[in-house]
């Protein structure tokens, strides 16, 4: 017997293995994180450091996690963070965190310290996809021993820093597939009833609930602004069922969550939701965007530094 609503598992019960070995039989490679993400990293060894922070192996595939950091880093600069790809699935989120490296980054020598993370789950990104192989979120898992080898990775990397970072942006988007696939996913995965949401047409921000700044929200707003449309509230005051605490800006509880943008001590953090299958929006206009929120996002933190 299967859901009504999705091709694997039993209704009322969550998945056990079985299951998860079904689900990750039906993955399959669409696209080469070495060409699409490495070669692209590559090619700014020449600029900035390239380190690997972590390596995923999931046989037969061996994934090597890479940050990309500011060649002279001071000690006395404030950190920049900029996490893309948490989410594989997340286009713009990756090549806009290498966009921004490519064409912004070297504006802010001498003023910030910038360490970049442009793709968190690799084997998410190959599959088009918003889990790892053993079908858990990543974005769920940003907490000790953490079980998602991606989050860990990450975690580790940023440890030594997590209380000297003065602003983190994690780089999302909300997809048409949210509802055709990922949620009654989840829903099957953990034993329970799906109800049907809605997809958001256009740009938002979360904020974290427990460090919200507003001010600091409206300006990554005002600057998205200028490249692709807001996201309006639904008809009930809500985004994805989160009450709208501004124009474009919901707020999640971020730590207790263990998503991405609660990984830091950051004054100022927030994750950004662009809307890629918009008929207003195309592919480079969602880069643009995720570029711009970041650059925002520190302008903003160095011209209020003490917050």
């Amino acid at each position: 017997m299967t859901n009504a609503f999705y091709p694997i598992g039993t209704p009322g019960h969550p998945w056990g293995a079985q299951e998860v070995a079904a689900w990750r039989s039906r993955q399959t490679v669409q696209r080469s994180y070495a060409a699409d993400v490495l070669s692209v990293i590559e090619t700014l060894r020449a600029r900035f450091d390239v380190s690997e922070y972590g390596r995923l192996d999931y046989a037969p595939d061996s994934y090597p996690l890479f940050a990309i950091k500011s060649r002279h880093w001071r000690d006395e600069l404030p950190i920049a963070l900029v996490t893309g790809g948490v989410h594989g699935y997340e286009t713009s989120g990756v090549h806009g965190a290498l966009q921004f490296v490519e064409k912004h980054a070297a504006s802010y020598a001498g003023r910030v310290n910038l360490i970049v993370a442009p793709c968190v789950s690799p084997w998410g990104y190959e599959r088009i996809h918003r889990w790892n192989p053993n079908a858990l979120d990543p974005n769920r898992s940003f907490r000790d021993d953490s079980p998602a080898p991606e989050s860990a990775a990450l975690m580790r990397l940023v440890a030594p820093l997590r209380d000297r970072v003065l602003v983190h942006i994690d780089l999302h988007e909300t997809t048409d597939s949210d509802e055709s696939e990922f949620r009654p996913a989840l829903a099957a995965r953990d034993g329970k009833a799906y109800a049907p949401g809605t997809i958001p047409d256009g740009f938002y921000l979360c904020a974290d609930s427990a460090r919200p700044e507003p001010a600091f929200q409206q300006a990554v707003i005002a600057a998205v602004a200028e490249v692709t449309h807001i996201a309006p509230a639904d008809p009930d005051g809500t985004i994805i069922g989160s009450p709208v605490m501004a124009h474009g800006v919901i707020e999640y509880a971020c730590r207790e969550l263990g998503l991405c943008a609660g990984i830091t001590d950051a004054h100022y953090r927030t994750t950004t939701e662009v809307y890629p299958d918009s008929p207003r929006a195309t592919p480079a206009q969602c880069n643009d965007a995720q570029a711009a929120a970041v650059c925002a996002a520190i302008d903003f933190a160095l011209a209020h530094p003490a917050g």
